[in-house]
């Protein structure tokens, strides 16, 4: 399985960016999958994540209301994405995007996440 994050860059604080992660590789669509960001040292911490039916979804408390993650789904791959919206200082950091093959209930828990993309880094200027 492979991830491919791409999105990043530079924005001014209250502005938008929409990250994208290609999966491919996966011989079924049973992941759950998820975004996870790591600021300068700082531990990497859970951002928001879909279920692998796209019927449930679960955000960071500091991204509520602001982000938004979605999916779309091949054969053989899929596409998650996030919309970052009223994005703010804090959120700097590099963005990783994951996927978890046990399709569990529990979408936050950066345990499950077997497999993970390179990370796209977002800079939000004050």
């Amino acid at each position: 399985v492979q991830l491919q994050a791409s999105g990043g860059g530079l924005v001014q604080s209250g502005g938008s960016l929409k990250l994208s992660c290609v999966v491919s590789g996966w011989t079924d669509n049973t992941y759950n999958m998820g975004w996870f960001r790591q600021a300068p040292g700082k531990e990497r911490e859970f951002v928001a994540a879909i279920s692998w039916g796209g019927m449930r979804t679960s955000y960071a408390d500091s991204v509520k209301g602001r982000f938004t993650v979605s999916r779309d789904s091949a054969k053989n791959s899929a596409y998650l994405k996030l919309q970052m919206n009223s994005l703010k200082p804090e959120d700097t950091a590099v963005y990783y995007c994951a996927a978890d093959p046990s399709s569990g209930w529990e979408l936050s828990d950066k345990s499950r996440y077997a497999y993970w993309g390179q990370g796209t880094l977002v800079t939000v200027s004050s």
